[in-house]
Formats: structure tokens, sequence, C-alpha cells
């Protein structure tokens, strides 16, 4: 007897749907009109976090400009234009001129520039960027500078009713007009901080500073000698002790910061020029008359062609010089990185710099203004 075949599987049975119950949507537009909402959602709180950026910044040019005023400086500006949308907050100012400083800078300070933007951005909104771009002029102690960059920029931290304590300025490509001809400099970066509250033991101001590829005026006496060009320079140097407040005249100002036990701590500076490499380390303070004094160290590289360029350059006199050639191989030792170098003493004494204990250097006098120039 056969057996019979199986049954085919049934198709399966859709449930009833109850007359009653709601009929379902397809999951897909729903999770359109979700995302959809959202991204309105965030863009709508872009742009109110945008416009809360761009009050601030205007609010904290109003209060800056208010402060510099209320301390005798004259700052114009055209009316701010806002930016940078959307990843950014912009303030572009056009013909800006901050005039003043009398009471704490030797004559006076000006600084006009072409254009300043004050930006910023998503997400570092404790930082401001400040950007000079284009043509910009700087008249500080009687002398004046015209100076370009392809980029130069300061960043400075945003804190709510505290004014910025520190700052880094970058430069790339800076160019400068000065009395003596046009130099130019390849990268250099500064980092300032300071201290309102230090006492003689305290750094007050600190800076650090860095360049590279720095080509300076042809008329240059030194460049006649090391070359134009000068490889690198790196200093880092601290101000320490309570810096004298108020508007009395800058000698006073001096005098009272040297009794308080002021000092200048050059850390480190160093120097790639031409066939010298120098590294010194110094500190510095005010004699009775006012004028620089101190002691520290000075190690050179490739000294007896560094004094052979400053001979010809005319800044070592000859006698001086020839001195100093009986003196270099008695001082010189065999440097980490192969040749020699030397290590001798630094003083700065009555205006006059020496070297192991040789003048080479004299200084002209350093006249502190009487008072302080009256804003006009």
């Amino acid at each position: 007897m056969k057996t019979p075949a199986p049954a085919p599987p049934r198709p399966p049975v859709a449930p009833r749907r109850h007359p009653g119950a709601p009929r379902r949507r397809p999951l897909g537009p729903r999770l359109a009109l979700g995302a959809l909402l959202l991204l309105l959602a965030l863009g709508a709180g872009h742009a109110v976090l945008w416009r809360m950026m761009a009050n601030q910044l205007e609010a904290g040019l109003a209060t800056w400009v208010q402060i510099r005023q209320a301390q005798g400086w004259r700052v114009d500006h055209a009316p701010p234009v806002r930016g940078g949308w959307p990843f950014s907050a912009t303030l572009t100012l056009g013909a800006v001129r901050l005039e003043g400083g009398g009471a704490t800078v030797p004559g006076g300070l000006v600084l006009e520039a072409e254009r300043v933007v004050l930006r910023v951005t998503l997400p570092r909104l404790n930082r401001l960027r400040v950007e000079m771009p284009g043509a910009q002029r700087l008249r500080l102690a009687g002398g004046e500078w015209r100076f370009a960059a392809d980029e130069l920029v300061a960043l400075l931290p945003l804190e709510a009713d505290t004014p910025p304590r520190e700052a880094v300025f970058l430069a790339e490509r800076l160019r400068l007009s000065t009395p003596a001809g046009p130099m130019e400099v390849g990268s250099a970066r500064l980092a300032a901080a300071s201290s309102s509250t230090a006492t003689e033991a305290e750094p007050a101001i600190t800076l650090d500073l860095s360049a590279e590829e720095i080509d300076l005026p042809v008329a240059a006496d030194a460049a006649r000698g090391f070359g134009r060009r000068i490889e690198a320079v790196l200093a880092e140097l601290s101000l320490s002790g309570p810096m004298p407040l108020g508007r009395s005249a800058p000698a006073v100002r001096a005098e009272a910061w040297r009794d308080a036990g002021g000092s200048l701590e050059l850390r480190q500076v160093a120097l790639r020029w031409g066939p010298a490499e120098v590294a010194a380390a110094a500190t510095l303070a005010l004699d009775e008359a006012l004028q620089p004094m101190g002691a520290g160290t000075l190690r050179v590289t490739g000294a007896a062609e560094a004094l052979q360029a400053l001979t010809d350059a005319g800044v070592v006199g000859r006698r001086a010089a020839g001195t100093a050639r009986i003196m270099l191989p008695l001082m010189s030792r065999p440097a980490p990185g192969g040749g020699t170098e030397i290590e001798v003493p630094v003083t700065v004494e009555d205006r006059t710099l020496a070297i192991a204990r040789i003048p080479v250097l004299r200084f002209p006098t350093w006249d502190w203004p009487a008072a302080a120039a009256v804003p006009r």
C-alpha cells in the first residue's frame, strides 16, 4: 500500500486586525521626520549659541575699550562687523588705532592696524583668537616700525570678569620696516604671563621667546661680519618683584621697583648666528643711578671666528680684540659636539659690558622721563 504524500504547507495567515485597533504606519517616514526635527532643533540651538558668542565678543570689546579709556588711552575703530558662521563667531574691526601709555611707556605708544579680527571657535569657547591681517604701524619710544605678516595672531584665555594674565603671540613671515632698512622673521612665538600679586621672590612677568630665520637689514653693522641671517634665537626671562602701579613718573616707579628688590633674570638666552653659537644666563637690576647692572655667564662656540667678525665690523676695538685673542686659548675647552668652546663671566657695571673682565662695550645713559606724559 502506498503511503500518501504529505500535504503542502499552508501559507501563514495574517493576524486579523480588530475593527477598533489603530492602523500601524510604516516606520521609515517616522524616523525621517524625527531626524528632521532633531536637525532643526540642533540648527536652532547652534544659531542661538552663535548669537550668544557674537554678543559676548561685542560686550567684551566694549568693556576692554572702557577700561583702556579710563586709563587714559585713546581707542578708535570702525563699527564691528559680525561673521564666522557656522563654526566660529568673529568681529572684524577696521582702521584700528590705539594711542596712549605715556604713564607706563616712555614716549608713549601708538598702534595702527588696517584690520583686526576677534574670533572664538567651537569648541574652544574659553579662548580668544586675535588676528591682524594687513599692514600695521607701531610707534614706540620715539621709533616707528611698519610691519605685516602672512599670519599674525594673539591667543588669550577668556575668563569672566578677569583680564587675561597670559597670552601667546604667533607670527609667520613677519616683515618689518626699520630705520636701518627692511628685515624679515621667518617664524616667531612669544608666550607672556603676568601676576599682579608677585612678591620679591616671585616673577611678576615671564616671557618665553623663540624665533627662526631672522634676516637683518643690509645696513646693520654686525651683519657685515656674521651675515644677514640669524638662524635661531631663544630667550626665557622673568621680571621679579612687586610692580608699582599708578600713573607716577617711570623713573619714580623704577626706583620703587629697585628698592623693593626687583630684578630681571635671563634664565636662558641662546643664539645661532654665522660662525657663533652663544648661550647666556644672567641676573640684572638697577644701580643707584637707575642704570642696568648685573652678572652672569656666557658660553660661546666658535669664539675666535666670532671675535674676528666683530672686530671687522667695528663692534670690538682692535686693542680689546688683541687682548681677547691672547686670552681665548687659555679659556677654551673641548665642546660636547666637537670643536672648542669658552665659558666666561659677564658683568654689566657703570654702563660697561665686560666679558672675562675685559671691557668690550660701553652703553649710552638710559634717560628716564622725569614725569609721565599726559595723553592728548
